[in-house]
């Protein structure tokens, strides 16, 4: 078969499909997402870089692929693994297949895949590396790769500005998405975008009125080098940390950080505000999480807990106006339960303006 091709796992597992997208090898960590939609926004979100997605919904590209849902400019993705590849996409949006949308990225992609043994294998052993292949080597070799490259090669090298009338809310960008800047804007806020190493001084001489930290992929312990500055950061500026910011302010307070068995990503994931009880389905993509229990002594509580495995999924400083979740509220793909977040923090940052002044 011309297409013919492989996923191998570290643990020597190896599933046979047919080639997608650009037909060439690739390798990453094999991760799943269990959204039934969204299979653009997901591929397009920088924080999955060096990863090769499992999307567990068994049809993809049906609705094809548009010019308004990506969440980068690049794609950043190792690969793409998915039960059956629809090449008759139908919507009125769409222009183009996902396979060729791929193609054209330079991602590779490999279908007919069992994804549900596939998941099953994850669920029950945990988060694999994984290749995908033309022809099975003799032997196979493992490329190390460091978590800040990641960083590096997601964020943006110099500083841009979206102009608009309100306040003045500066992005650390570690591999933000484009709805995280589309949310503020409808807040009327401008937002300037900064390289996720900018130092305090370069971020200060902006005078900016709040600071979003933002979404990224890899360890946040790979980031230690810039704690300080986050810390800087927070004890100047309101701050919002989202999915990795949350845990580097978690890790610049004196908190740890752990890998979850095979994390959470998807759009279906249970949180519980603990001031009210109430429950929101939350979009989620990130595979380490805060220990709660390093957080006890610090100046933060707990205001979020993942329902399904009582994980810390939010919290806010005793004093300082900063807060932080690790779920995604601008969402894209998944529900809009936490979108007032961002109105939140504006509101918050107004407050902070109007008592210095």
């Amino acid at each position: 078969m011309e297409n013919q091709g492989y996923l191998l796992l570290e643990n020597g597992d190896v599933f046979e499909g047919t080639l997608i997208g650009d037909a060439s090898s690739c390798e990453g960590e094999v991760v799943f997402n269990t959204s039934m939609t969204g299979y653009q926004e997901i591929t397009t979100d920088p924080s999955y870089a060096g990863q090769i997605i499992v999307f567990c919904y068994p049809l993809i590209g049906n609705y094809g692929v548009n010019d308004v849902d990506d969440e980068s400019t690049s794609l950043f993705i190792s690969g793409v693994v998915i039960g059956e590849n629809c090449d008759a996409p139908s919507h009125f949006q769409s222009n183009n297949t996902f396979s060729t949308y791929l193609a054209t990225k330079g991602v590779t992609g490999i279908s007919g895949i069992d994804t549900r043994t596939l998941v099953k294998t994850i669920r029950d052993t945990g988060t694999k590396k994984g290749k995908i292949v033309k022809h099975i080597p003799e032997y196979l070799e493992w490329e190390a790769k460091s978590d800040e490259v990641l960083v590096s090669n997601v964020s943006v090298k110099e500083p841009f500005t979206y102009s608009n009338e309100g306040p003045h809310i500066v992005l650390m960008d570690f591999g933000y998405k484009q709805s995280i800047v589309t949310y503020l804007q409808k807040q009327s806020c401008k937002v300037t975008i900064m390289p996720y190493n900018s130092s305090f001084e370069e971020v200060q001489q902006l005078n900016p009125d709040g600071v979003v930290i933002s979404n990224g992929p890899g360890d946040p312990q790979s980031l230690q080098t810039y704690l300080p500055e986050m810390k800087k950061l927070s004890q100047a500026y309101p701050i919002f940390g989202i999915c990795l910011g949350h845990q580097l302010l978690a890790l610049a307070y004196g908190g740890s950080t752990s890998k979850l068995k095979f994390g959470h990503r998807g759009s279906n994931h249970p949180v519980k505000h603990m001031e009210t009880g109430k429950v929101y389905i939350t979009s989620q993509n990130h595979g380490y999480e805060v220990q709660a229990e390093s957080m006890e002594g610090t100046p933060f509580i707990t205001t979020y807990k993942n329902v399904n495995d009582g994980s810390l999924e939010g919290m806010k400083h005793h004093t300082l106006p900063i807060y932080s979740v690790q779920f995604h509220p601008e969402a894209h793909a998944g529900p809009n339960d936490t979108a007032f977040m961002f109105q939140q923090f504006v509101e918050l940052v107004g407050e902070q303006s109007y008592a210095t002044t």
